[in-house]
This record gives C-alpha cells, sequence and structure tokens, in this order.
C-alpha cells in the first residue's frame, strides 16, 4: 500500500521516500514487530482456549525435564505467518513476481505445516514423512513451472551458482532445476523443522539468516552493487528485502514470546513456513548453495539427524544392535541430555541449562550469517 504513494510524489515531494527499498524495508521489520506484540497475546490465549497445545512430554530427555512444556500453545507460526504477510503488504510492491512466489511458498509450506500440527492434536499422528514431502514436492514444483514460464526468470532459475565463484558453472535443464530447487526447498524447510526443539533456538537462528539474505537481496536487486561485488543481479528482486525485513521484525517480536520459558511454540506451522521462505530467497536471487554456510546450524542439525539415522540403521544390520552416536538427534537435544545428565550427577540445578545451549547457537548462527557474508569479497 505505501508502495503507491510514491506514485504522488508530484503533489506531496516527501511521499517520494516510500521508493527506496530501505525505507520500506525499516518500515516492514517495524511494522512486522509491532503486529506481531499486537496481535500475539490474543492468540496465545486462543490457541489455549481452543486446546491447540503441546500434549506430550519428550520422552528422550525425561519427564521432570519436560512436564513444563506440555499445555504451551502450538502453532505459533500462525502469528508469524500473519504479521509478516500483512508487514509485507504494507509496504513492498504486489505486483512484483518474486515477491508472490516468496509469498506464495510462506503461506503454502506454513499451511503444510499447519496440516501436521493440527492432525498431531487430534490424533496424535501428524502428515505422514511422505506425504509432508509430497506436498512440498508439489509446490516446488509449481514455483519452478511458474518461473520457467517467463524467458527473463527462466534463464536465472536455470543458472547454477556456486560461492567464489562470480559466474555460473552449468545451465540446468527443467529436470535438473527441478531436483535441484526439491533440495534446496525440502532440505530448508525441514532443517529449520528439525532445529525447533529448544524455547526460541529455531527463531534466533532464522533471524541470522533472514538477516543475512535481506543484505544479498538487497544487493542482488541493486545493479551498481551487484556488477561491483560480482553477483548476479536480478531486476525487481529488491522487493524480496522488504519481505525478509517484515519476516525479521516478526521473528524478533515472535522471540519475545518463545524465548525461555516459551509462552508459545511455532509448531510445523512456522518452521515449515520459515525454512521455505528462506529457501524462497536464497533461489530467486540465486544463492541457493551459499545457504550450506549462511544455514550452518541447521546443516549441521538436519546432519546430526541423518547420521544418527543411517549408524543406528547400519550397526542393527552388522550386529543385530542399534547402536547410536549421539545421545540425542538433532544435536542441540545430545547437548542438552548431556549436560543435564552432568547436573544431576554433580547436584546442580539444570533450570539454565537450556538456555546456554540456545544462546551458543545463536553465536554459531551469527557467525555463520557473517562467514556467509564475507563469501561477497572472494570471488
Amino acid at each position: 500500500m505505501f508502495y503507491y504513494f510514491s506514485f504522488l510524489e508530484d503533489s506531496i515531494s516527501w511521499f517520494r521516500l516510500f521508493e527506496y527499498i530501505t525505507v520500506r524495508t525499516l518500515g516492514a521489520a517495524t511494522f512486522g514487530f509491532i503486529i506481531m506484540l499486537l496481535i500475539g497475546p490474543y492468540l496465545i490465549k486462543k490457541l489455549k482456549k481452543i486446546n491447540f497445545v503441546e500434549l506430550d512430554v519428550d520422552q528422550r530427555l525425561g519427564e521432570n525435564f519436560k512436564t513444563s512444556k506440555v499445555r504451551t500453545p502450538t502453532m505459533g507460526g500462525i502469528i508469524i505467518i500473519s504479521s509478516t504477510v500483512i508487514s509485507t503488504l504494507l509496504w513492498a510492491n504486489p505486483s512484483n513476481i518474486f515477491l508472490l512466489l516468496t509469498l506464495g511458498t510462506f503461506i503454502v509450506m506454513g499451511f503444510i505445516g499447519f496440516v501436521d500440527d493440527y492432525k498431531k492434536i487430534k490424533s496424535k499422528n501428524g502428515l505422514s514423512v511422505r506425504n509432508k514431502f509430497l506436498f512440498q514436492i508439489l509446490w516446488t514444483f509449481v514455483f519452478l513451472s511458474i518461473l520457467w514460464s517467463s524467458p527473463e526468470t527462466q534463464d536465472q532459475v536455470k543458472k547454477l551458482m556456486v560461492p567464489f565463484n562470480k559466474m555460473p558453472i552449468l545451465e540446468m535443464s527443467f529436470i535438473f532445476s527441478f531436483i535441484f530447487l526439491i533440495l534446496v526447498m525440502v532440505g530448508a524447510s525441514n532443517a529449520v523443522n528439525l532445529t525447533d526443539g529448544l524455547d526460541g533456538l529455531a527463531i534466533g537462528c532464522t533471524n541470522s539468516v533472514i538477516g543475512c539474505y535481506l543484505l544479498l537481496s538487497y544487493i542482488a536487486g541493486h545493479y551498481s552493487f551487484a556488477t561491483y561485488l560480482q553477483v548476479p543481479f536480478i531486476s525487481g528482486c529488491g522487493e524480496l528485502t522488504v519481505f525478509c525485513g517484515a519476516l525479521l521484525g516478526s521473528g524478533l517480536g515472535f522471540l519475545w514470546f518463545n524465548r525461555n520459558p516459551a509462552e508459545i511454540f511455532m509448531g510445523d506451522t512456522g518452521s515449515l513456513a520459515l525454512g521455505g521462505a528462506i529457501a524462497s530467497v536464497a533461489i530467486l536471487i540465486k544463492q541457493e548453495l551459499l545457504l550450506i554456510f549462511v544455514g550452518g546450524v541447521f546443516v549441521i542439525e538436519a546432519l546430526s539427524v541423518i547420521i544418527q539415522t543411517i549408524f543406528f540403521k547400519y550397526s542393527r544390520f552388522k550386529t543385530g544392535k542399534g547402536r547410536r552416536i549421539f545421545k540425542c538427534a538433532p544435536i542441540h537435544h545430545h547437548f542438552e541430555f548431556v549436560e543435564k545428565e552432568k547436573a544431576i550427577i554433580n547436584n546442580k540445578d539444570p533450570k539454565y541449562i537450556e538456555n546456554i545451549i540456545v544462546v551458543k547457537f545463536w553465536i554459531a548462527g551469527i557467525i555463520c550469517a557473517l562467514i556467509g557474508i564475507a563469501t561477497l569479497k572472494i570471488r
């Protein structure tokens, strides 16, 4: 909405401010944060009232450690999506194809997560992994088909860019592009989902990634900066900066309620939506593989699950008894288990261990984001 005020600059000169992406990004971030703080308390009460709450104790860490999580409202991704979408539509150009695709991914992935959360609450069995992947792959096909339908966007999506290299290493066919986008989209959304296990962990690490991609999308949409830093210039993708600003503001607002002790959990509704949004932005500005560095925490979390699963199955096949590398997976539960076990042995209060682990992961996430930004000068 505010974007169209810039068309009235001949009548009111200061309306030209709404033409600048930087101004609109700051506005979107501010509105996202404020909207989150305004609607958050209402939704928390509403979710409690309709019994959309965490019902099960996490048995991996013992009942004594996780009983406090029971009856905490879940599906907090609803307010993340709501505040981000509202703020984005208020401040961005709503006719921008890159913006619409990213919002579409954000909402669709969130809806898949919502169905999963709803089924878990009502029947304790969410969507099967197979069905979840199927829906994510179907959306990836739609996403790619829209990009492929335009010669300009098709030319961009075909290019495979790698960090530290200023030129694409190859041009992909539709099938190769589809497989690649599945790996990025499904991988990112589920990696964020796996990271969502401690209060404030997933949203804090996501904020670091979004902050990095906010800068990257601004550079990719600015011809002079993109040329100077030798990254792909994507005309029109600067509007994604406004989306990233809205999501960052909403993320910080959600952290207000999600820090330990959490008043609400994001659920799969939030984690799948956040991962999908990150993947979408990365794909559209041709910085997909940079996610390996920027989202290093998510990569490690996902790898810990993969390694644990493969090793367990392999050891069971070889010896008849499954063995584990980590105490628990994803890896943040491994650290939590080890530290709380030590606390019990040493008669110490384990109350603050979760906070310590989360903050350390946040620091790791910030370092990963800074490494991602630093790659801009190594080409």
